[in-house]
C-alpha cells in the first residue's frame, strides 16, 4: 500500500486549455479532489504541454490522464492528444469540447484512440467531471505503467564526447537526465561512481551501472537496445535505419519475410534529425523526424522485425544464393537478400578550426538535441536546402537570431517553397547568400567566425557560440567498393542505369536483367538517398524501401 502511495505521488494529471480561466477552473476542480494523491499540472497551449510532457519524461515521471481543450489555437486538441500519444501512451486521453464540435470529439475516438470526451460547462464536476476521471484513473493504476528507469549522463557543456552521448540516447528515445559537471547533482554522481570529473562523460545506466566515456556499442547494450542478432540467417537483412530502410523494415516483416535491420547509430537517418517535415503525406500540421522515426520503429517491430543499433557493416559478400553481411567487429550473418538502404551524411565543412571545436558549439544535424542551450544566443546555420531551413525554424523559436549562411545566390534552387515563405515571414531569420565560413576561433568553445563574401572576397569576423551544418550529401558506400557499382560520386548503381545501352554488366550472371532497385549483384537491392539519381525526399525514400521488398519477393521467388 505504501509503494502504492509512493508511485501515485509522482503521478501526474495534466490539463491544457488556451482560456487562462477555464485552465485555472479545471485545475482547481482537479486539486480539490486529486491534489492529495497527484500532481496537477497545468497548460495553456498545446506546444507548451508537450514541452512538459517531454521533461515529465525525461526525469521518469507517470502521467495518468490528459486533459484538453478542442478549440486551441495554432494545435487543436486533438493535434495536441494525438502528439502526446507519442510521449505518454499509457495515459488515459480526454478532450473537453463545447456541444458544437461533438462530432469532431467522436471522430477523435477512432483518429486518436480516445478515452472520453467531456461537455463544456463540466459543473457540477461530482457528477460530470470526477466519476469520468475515477474511472480512467483506475483503469490506468489496472494497466501496466510502469515507468522507464532513467539513465544519467553527467558531463561538460562543452565536450564532444558529452554531446555524442546526449544525441545517441535522444534519437534512440532513452530517456535520459543530463547533469553538468558543475551542478551539485553531478558531482554528487561523480563522487557516487568513485569518479573526480577527469573523464566524463559519466553515464549511469537504469540499473546503476557507472560508464565512463562509453562509446555507441557499449552504451547501447547496457540502456536496453539490441546489438546482437538472435539468428544467424535471415530471409532479408537491411542495411540502414532511415526512411527507405524502416519502410522496407515494415513491409518486410509484415509480408512473412524474417527480417533484421541494422543501424550504425540510431534509427532516422538525416529525416529523424529534421525538427519539423511538413510535405510529408497524411501528416498536413506537419510531423518532427523523431515522432515519425519512432512510430516507423514501433512499426516495424510489432510485425516482427529485428532492429540492431550500433554496430556497423564492414563488408558484403557473395557465398553462393547467401549475401554475406559482416559487422566491423568481425562476426557476420547470412540472408537470401539485402537491401543497402544506408542513406548519405552530411560533408564535412572545411575551415580552420572546425575540426577542433566540433561538438563544442560546431555541430552537424543535431539542432533537435541542442535547441534548449541556445535560447537568447545568435545562431548560424551552414546550409540553403531543407534540413537547414526546417533546423532555421525550430531554432528561431528560442535564439536570438538565426543566419542562414548560403554559398548560392538564393533559396529556391534547393529548398522547398513553404520553407522559403516561412523563413521570409520570420522576424529573427537571417539570410546571407554567397557567403561561406571562412575559419572558426574559440578556445574550448566557439566563439567567433570569419565569413567571406564569395563574390567580392570581404570577409567579417562575427561573435558566434553556435554554428549547425548542413551541407551535401555523402553517400555512406565505402565499404561496398569492389562488390557492387557505384557512381563517381559513390552513389550505387541499379538497373537499366548500370549500363549506357540497356544491357546488364558484364559480370550480371542470371538470364533475366536486374530488377529497377536491383544492385550488380542479384538479390541486394537499394533503396533511398544512397541510390544514383534518388529524389532525396523522405517520402520516395519510403516508397524505395516499399518498392525492395517487392522485388525482393520476386528474386526469392525465382531463386
Amino acid at each position: 500500500m505504501a509503494q502504492a502511495a509512493g508511485a501515485a505521488a509522482r503521478t501526474v494529471i495534466l490539463t491544457v486549455d488556451d482560456d487562462p480561466g477555464v485552465s485555472r477552473a479545471v485545475a482547481r476542480d482537479l486539486r480539490r479532489r486529486y491534489g492529495e494523491a497527484y500532481r496537477i499540472v497545468r497548460a495553456e497551449s498545446g506546444q507548451s504541454a508537450l514541452e512538459a510532457l517531454r521533461e515529465l519524461k525525461l526525469r521518469g515521471d507517470l502521467v495518468a490522464v490528459i486533459l484538453a481543450d478542442y478549440r486551441m489555437p495554432q494545435m487543436n486538441g486533438i493535434e495536441f492528444l494525438e502528439q502526446a500519444l507519442d510521449v505518454y501512451p499509457g495515459a488515459r486521453r480526454v478532450l473537453l469540447t463545447a456541444y458544437a464540435d461533438t462530432n469532431a470529439a467522436i471522430d477523435a475516438i477512432n483518429v486518436i484512440d480516445l478515452d472520453h470526451y467531456l461537455l463544456k460547462p463540466w459543473d457540477p464536476p461530482e457528477e460530470k467531471l470526477y466519476p469520468v476521471l475515477d474511472d480512467l484513473l483506475e483503469a490506468w493504476r489496472t494497466s501496466d505503467y510502469r515507468p522507464v528507469p532513467t539513465t544519467k549522463v553527467v558531463g561538460h557543456r562543452w565536450s564532444a564526447r558529452s554531446s555524442g552521448v546526449r544525441e545517441f540516447l535522444a534519437r534512440n528515445q532513452v530517456p535520459y537526465r543530463w547533469y553538468s559537471v558543475d551542478t551539485p547533482e553531478g558531482q554528487r554522481l561523480l563522487a557516487a561512481a568513485g569518479q573526480d570529473g577527469a573523464r566524463l562523460p559519466l553515464v549511469v545506466t537504469p540499473d546503476g551501472t557507472p560508464l565512463l566515456e562509453p562509446e555507441d556499442p557499449e552504451l547501447a547494450a547496457h540502456v536496453g537496445l539490441a546489438t546482437t542478432p538472435t539468428a544467424e540467417f535471415y530471409d532479408l537483412v537491411v542495411i540502414g535505419g532511415g526512411p527507405a530502410g524502416l519502410g522496407a523494415a515494415v513491409y518486410g516483416a509484415s509480408e512473412g519475410l524474417r527480417t533484421l535491420l541494422v543501424e550504425r547509430s540510431a534509427t532516422g537517418g538525416q529525416a529523424g534529425q529534421s525538427s519539423r517535415i511538413e510535405n510529408y503525406l497524411g501528416f498536413p500540421d506537419g510531423v518532427s523526424g523523431a515522432q515519425l522515426t519512432n512510430r516507423a520503429r514501433r512499426q516495424a517491430t510489432r510485425f516482427g522485425a529485428e532492429i540492431l543499433t550500433a554496430r556497423e557493416v564492414s563488408a558484403l559478400e557473395v557465398n553462393g544464393a547467401a549475401r554475406i553481411v559482416r559487422f566491423s567487429d568481425g562476426s557476420a550473418i547470412a540472408a537470401h537478400s539485402v537491401i543497402l538502404a544506408t542513406g548519405v551524411s552530411y560533408r564535412q565543412l572545411q575551415a580552420p578550426g572546425l575540426v577542433e571545436l566540433t561538438g563544442c558549439g560546431v555541430f552537424y544535424g543535431s539542432a533537435l538535441t541542442e535547441a534548449p542551450a541556445c535560447s537568447g544566443y545568435d545562431v548560424y546555420i551552414v546550409g540553403g536546402a531543407n534540413s537547414a531551413g526546417q533546423a532555421a525554424m525550430y531554432l528561431s523559436r528560442g535564439a536570438k537570431s538565426v543566419t542562414l549562411l548560403v554559398r548560392g545566390e538564393s533559396l529556391s534552387a534547393s529548398m522547398s517553397h513553404y520553407l522559403i515563405q516561412q523563413i521570409t515571414e520570420a522576424p529573427n531569420i537571417f539570410v546571407r547568400t554567397r557567403t561561406v565560413v571562412e575559419s572558426a576561433h574559440g578556445s574550448d568553445h566557439l566563439e567567433q567566425l570569419t565569413l567571406r563574401d564569395v563574390v567580392s572576397g570581404e570577409t567579417e569576423l562575427v561573435d558566434a557560440q553556435w554554428l549547425f551544418v548542413f551541407i551535401g550529401a555523402a553517400p555512406l558506400t565505402d565499404w561496398l567498393e569492389g562488390t557492387v557499382l557505384r557512381d563517381e560520386h559513390g552513389f550505387i548503381m541499379t538497373g537499366p542505369d548500370m549500363t549506357s545501352d540497356g544491357k546488364p554488366p558484364r559480370d550480371w550472371e542470371l538470364d533475366r536483367p536486374p530488377y529497377h532497385l536491383e544492385t550488380n549483384v542479384p538479390g541486394v537491392f537499394v533503396a533511398g538517398d544512397a541510390r544514383a539519381e534518388s529524389a532525396k525526399r523522405v517520402a520516395s525514400a519510403v516508397g524505395e524501401g516499399a518498392m525492395a521488398v517487392m522485388l525482393v519477393h520476386r528474386y526469392l521467388e525465382q531463386s
